[in-house]
């Protein structure tokens, strides 16, 4: 296995959040000598409030699919100078997997993914943390926003209370139910005997929507 020689890291955000719930980890890296990416999402680029006051009728977010998203980081990628380490987080893994897949990164780091198709978690904590931004017997052109609860439950159960309340307001905004839907099509394969550069994919111990075999 080759070493990775880059100095470039890519950030690719879940669903649900914010892309600036990656500044730390902006600020970390860079400081280590690596130039950091964590570009937002089409039509999420604002602050969380702002986003969270077009709820529910956000049209052009409600209408972005899951390949133009795919293309987006793709698009992003492929106009860098050199190839980045790709790391990204839930829904945000996936699109890991996928463009290290497409031999667009030396190395990816996928945290908590969301699974690629043909592999579904039978782990009924997973259905309960993601159902609802499917929008069974809702309008598509309308936009999802997850709850308090539901942001307890799914991201930050192992936190306090207030940190819970902190960082709602801080990171969650309004999801496109079709980029969601998309997640479960044949625009979340990956081929798995294609060869690809070093992938980690990592799962957490408490973690309600990718929790760890026990």
């Amino acid at each position: 296995m080759k070493a990775v020689n880059t100095k470039t890291i890519v950030f690719v955000t879940g669903a649900f959040v914010s892309h600036n719930g990656w500044d730390q980890w902006k600020e970390y890296f860079e400081a280590q000598g690596y130039t950091t990416y964590a570009p937002a999402w089409p039509h999420k680029d604002a602050p969380a409030a702002e986003l969270r006051d077009r709820q529910p009728n956000d049209t052009a977010l409600a209408g972005l699919t899951f390949n133009e998203l795919i293309d987006h980081y793709a698009n992003f990628v492929k106009s860098l100078p050199e190839k980045p380490i790709i790391i990204g987080h839930s829904l945000g893994g996936l699109i890991t997997q996928i463009l290290i897949n497409r031999d667009l990164g030396v190395a990816g780091i996928a945290i908590h993914p969301v699974p690629p198709q043909g592999v579904f978690p039978y782990e009924f904590s997973f259905l309960k943390a993601g159902y609802k931004v499917f929008g069974l017997f809702t309008s598509l052109k309308k936009t999802y926003l997850m709850s308090l609860a539901d942001w307890q439950y799914a991201f930050t159960n192992g936190m306090t209370l207030e940190e819970q309340m902190k960082t709602w307001e801080e990171n969650v905004i309004p999801e496109s139910k079709t980029v969601a839907r998309g997640g479960i099509t044949s625009a979340a394969k990956v081929d798995f005997k294609k060869a690809h550069a070093p992938l980690l994919i990592t799962s957490g111990e408490f973690d309600n929507i990718i929790p760890t075999l026990r």
